[in-house]
């Protein structure tokens, strides 16, 4: 079976960063980019634990989904399997540059959140228990301070 693209990406030399990982073009024409949203180094950092991610999730998708700029135009966020990062689905043929602002107002949003987290309840999640708030907000600084407040090329095209 013939591997899929994302397969492909040397991650032994992957850094933590903003990456086009696919665009795709939907039956009607719309082009849809995927974002690797890569937070830490794979197999040379510690990967996020479920429970962070999961928090992030939360907190992420509500923030993007409710940002006045993008809401309509945000398809999906969601972890990774690795739990090294997230994708983001945006509608638009767009470059990782493009997104950076969107995800430093994110992380900001996620780092800086106090109180319940959107959607932690039995009602409205599945494992709602099954969330580390603090440790989604020290994953999100840890990326806004080290990754996206001065953003270098390295951390914008996969490496080759």
């Amino acid at each position: 079976m013939k591997k899929i693209p994302s397969f492909t990406i040397d991650h032994n030399r992957l850094l933590r960063g903003v990456y086009v990982s696919r665009r795709d073009a939907t039956p009607s024409g719309d082009v849809i980019t995927t974002f690797d949203v890569r937070m830490t180094e794979p197999n040379r950092q510690a990967a996020l634990s479920p429970e962070a991610l999961h928090a992030l999730e939360h907190l992420a998708a509500t923030y993007l989904r409710n940002n006045p700029e993008w809401k309509d135009r945000i398809v999906y966020w969601g972890p990774m399997g690795c739990c090294t990062g997230n994708y983001m689905i945006v509608q638009g043929e767009l470059d990782s540059r493009e997104v950076v602002g969107l995800l430093r107002d994110t992380m900001s949003f996620v780092a800086d959140f106090e109180g319940e987290v959107p959607g932690a309840s039995p009602k409205d999640c599945g494992n709602w228990s099954f969330m580390d708030l603090q440790a989604a907000r020290e994953a999100a600084r840890t990326y806004l301070d080290e990754v996206l407040t001065d953003i270098k090329p390295e951390n914008l095209v996969y490496p080759q």
